[in-house]
């Protein structure tokens, strides 16, 4: 009794045993998904994100007798700011440790989802938070505050707004990377954001003294300021502001480096 090799090539389909295919969703499906659930679960969470829009309204309606002093231009401009630093350090930064202290990054990590697509979902969202935020202010300003800018003035500040939003944005990145423990990124962001609002905005009417006013002139909080208010008088724009803005891009490449390079995807235990 003889018996037949066959090769591979010569097997039929049912002779031959192979895998069978799975397709695997594409990047761009799953990046619909993901920002399909982040964007719930912002709207679900819309009470802290009327928070973060309402401090800096707050404070604009407050300082309208400074218009005069520092100019409308400055005034929304500190107001924007502080709307920025409220999204990146207490939006953003307490999203990305309260979610990777439940596991949830965990779990997408064994899902067909690519990591980029995990974290740029996470970012549109807090770009479009930027772009409200930035809206609500502009609408405040000028009901509130009679506050008028050209045009012109209020297209650049929506580009120097994602700019600036983005410094903080990364800033967060590298808090949420250099501690992994949920409660304690809740407290540093806190600390930073009260400590880059106060000294920012009081070194912004001149009330600490030229050498802490000349150092929070060059902080990320001093450079997204600027920007902004010479973004909303374009005709102020300078060599100066220029430089303002090549800091503002050179804050937010050594953050993003080292909140890449630091940031873990479960929590310490």
């Amino acid at each position: 009794m003889s018996s037949t090799i066959t090769s591979p090539a010569t097997r039929t389909p049912v002779e031959s045993l192979s895998r069978p295919a799975v397709n695997l969703p594409s990047s761009s499906t799953v990046f619909s998904t993901l920002l399909r659930a982040d964007l719930t679960t912002q709207w679900r969470n819309r009470r802290a994100s009327l928070l973060v829009i309402l401090i800096p309204a707050v404070i604009l309606i407050s300082w309208k007798g400074l218009i005069e002093r520092i100019g409308a231009a400055s005034v929304l401009a500190n107001c924007i700011t502080v709307g920025l630093n409220a999204i990146g350090l207490m939006g953003y930064t307490n999203s990305i440790a309260r979610d990777r202290d439940k596991g949830i990054f965990q779990r997408l990590r064994i899902t067909p989802a690519p990591r980029w697509t995990i974290m740029a979902s996470r970012l549109t969202v807090q770009l479009l938070m930027i772009a409200i935020t930035t809206t609500i202010l502009f609408i405040v300003g000028y009901q509130a505050d009679h506050i008028i800018m050209k045009p012109n003035g209020y297209a650049l500040t929506f580009l120097t707004a994602i700019v600036g939003g983005a410094v903080y944005l990364s800033l967060g990145q590298v808090i949420v990377g250099l501690i992994r423990n949920a409660e304690t990124v809740n407290v540093v962001t806190r600390l930073v954001y009260f400590f880059f609002i106060m000294i920012g905005m009081f070194a912004s009417l001149n009330m600490l003294g030229d050498m802490v006013g000349n150092v929070s002139r060059w902080s990320p909080y001093g450079t997204v300021q600027r920007i902004l208010a010479n973004s909303l008088n374009p005709a102020a724009w300078s060599s100066t502001t220029s430089w303002a803005l090549l800091t503002t891009v050179g804050y937010t490449i050594v953050f993003s480096y080292f909140g890449i390079r630091w940031f873990r995807w479960q929590s310490a235990k």
